[in-house]
């Protein structure tokens, strides 16, 4: 039998209601609006797009930096009745092509430099372009207020495109139950309240990222959204706007805890979450040395299920490793490869069930078929679950650990190696900051390992000692036939090491 959520769901424009009137919302660069501006700016927006694009369940997508119309642009298109496709700012005209093209959009909203750049073909037909300050200044003079949408929470919100590391970008469907849950999740367990003020780093096309919009508004607080060059622009906007909650990928927490922060501005801060990657030992005592009266959330999760778990602060320092335990709305069980349920410390599957799970991959029944599988008969959910393809094991305490990607392991000589372990290898040493291990083609092998790394700043012998520690720590048929050195590792569009390019580079070597 399904277990009743433990809220009711709305239509996704209901989040904008939870704040108080005069309360702050959302701090721009030029003013702030209270609670009850932002939901006249919402209901404005709303009523031009009604108007603009009245065939209800249409893709409407923004291409644009961080600011009034790509943050009002979640509630306004629910409450049009229109389905919101972000792309994200970082993507080139090729990616955006390819978005416009298999969502079907019928109109994108972005920023002159960026739909300049777009080329011939590039947009179809059918799709209307149109310019971000022209889109919020026709609003506003329409003077249309659209009421309250009455969605039915099953109806389509969103379609988040992921990055792509496998092949072409593919859009997840996101309905308004999936979104409100989401918020009203991570609003609970982060314990986020109305004077709580979030900076918003990550990209609003990035799942982690839009839900620190909606579980902020869920929770009448207020939200700072940065578009930062460099991460010394963080610790100043924790300052000046008195940040109580940051959200980052490992990348930028490595770099911001390498950086001097005034005593009186890390001590601002409540609450530190982490997804899109583990936190590994050291960088856990680095941030907790650096926040000692913040609370460091680790979480793990999908965009095909928004997020799957997290870490009670109160063991990130004994547990550091651990990915914790479901979250709320989430039911999180470790499938053996007999279809059972595994045994305390037997590795298996990752499966979420519950109704945090995506609606699939737009319009790519394959891909959906793949990944959205009927839930195994221990669920007690039922309906379809997200077999995540992430190997997992639970200890004891029912506490989760993440082992590899099925798909990422390196298969050299018979031997099935996790990359993760590596890198955690690497890690320990001391010697470097970063570290990404990949498995290249080899006639001999199947597979050879390649270790690209950053060393910490001050490592001055990290060339020569690593070589000799990865000796000392790890089996012969896991090291590396080559390390590669980095001043600094490329990123991707949604914030992490960009393991792909990475992949290409040493592939063409």
């Amino acid at each position: 039998m399904r277990a009743e959520p433990e809220t009711t769901t709305r239509s996704l424009d209901h989040l904008a209601l939870r704040g108080a009137d005069e309360a702050p919302a959302l701090v721009l660069r030029g003013e702030t609006l209270s609670y009850k501006a932002l939901r006249s700016r919402v209901s404005l927006l709303a009523g031009w797009l009604s108007q603009r694009v009245p065939e209800k369940g249409a893709r409407v997508a923004t291409w644009a930096a961080k600011g009034e119309l790509t943050c009002l642009m979640p509630l306004a298109a629910a409450r049009a009745g229109l389905v919101h496709v972000p792309i994200n700012p970082l993507l080139k005209h090729a990616q955006v092509a390819h978005i416009l093209g298999d969502s079907g959009s019928l109109m994108i909203i972005g920023t002159p430099a960026r739909l300049s750049s777009l080329e011939q073909g590039d947009v179809p037909d059918s799709c209307e372009v149109v310019l971000e300050a022209d889109a919020l200044s026709e609003a506003g003079s329409l003077g249309c207020e659209l009421t309250r949408s009455e969605a039915h929470p099953g109806d389509l919100a969103a379609i988040l495109y992921t990055s792509g590391s496998t092949g072409r970008p593919k859009g997840v469907m996101l309905s308004h139950a999936n979104m409100w849950l989401g918020a009203e999740s991570v609003a609970s367990y982060l314990e986020l309240t109305h004077d709580d003020r979030t900076l918003a780093v990550l990209p609003l096309s990035f799942d982690y990222g839009q839900n620190q919009l909606l579980s902020s508004w869920y929770a009448g607080a207020s939200l700072v959204p940065l578009d930062y060059l460099t991460p010394r622009d963080v610790i100043k906007a924790v300052e000046r706007h008195g940040i109580t909650t940051l959200a980052a990928v490992p990348p930028l927490w490595v770099q911001l805890s390498e950086l001097d922060w005034p005593d009186e501005t890390r001590a601002m801060l409540r609450r530190l979450t982490n997804s899109g990657g583990a936190l590994t030992p050291d960088l856990v005592r680095r941030l907790r040395a650096l926040f000692p009266q913040a609370r460091l959330f680790a979480m793990y999760g999908l965009t095909e299920a928004f997020r799957s778990t997290f870490l009670d602060p109160v063991l990130v320092d004994t547990h550091p490793t651990s990915m914790g335990k479901a979250i709320p709305h989430a039911e999180i069980l470790v499938i053996n490869d007999l279809g059972e349920v595994s045994a305390d410390e037997e590795e298996g599957e990752l499966v979420h069930c519950g109704p945090l799970v995506a609606q699939g991959y737009w319009q790519d029944a394959g891909r959906t078929a793949e990944r959205y599988k009927p839930a195994p008969a221990a669920s007690r959910y039922g309906g379809m679950a997200v077999w995540s393809g992430d190997r997992v094991r639970r200890d004891a305490e029912g506490l989760l650990y993440f082992v590899g990607r099925r798909d990422a392991m390196i298969k050299s000589a018979g031997n099935r190696i996790s990359p993760q372990e590596i890198e955690e290898a690497a890690l320990a040493t001391g010697l470097v900051a970063e570290a990404v291990a990949l498995g290249l083609p080899d006639e001999r092998l199947g597979q050879t390992v390649h270790l690209v790394v950053r060393a910490l700043p001050g490592s001055s012998d990290a060339e020569t000692e690593l070589p000799r520690k990865l000796m000392q720590e790890l089996p012969n048929f896991m090291q590396p036939k080559q390390i590669h050195w980095r001043d600094a590792m490329p990123i991707g569009p949604n914030g992490k090491i960009d393991r792909t390019g990475l992949q290409a580079e040493l592939a063409v070597q």
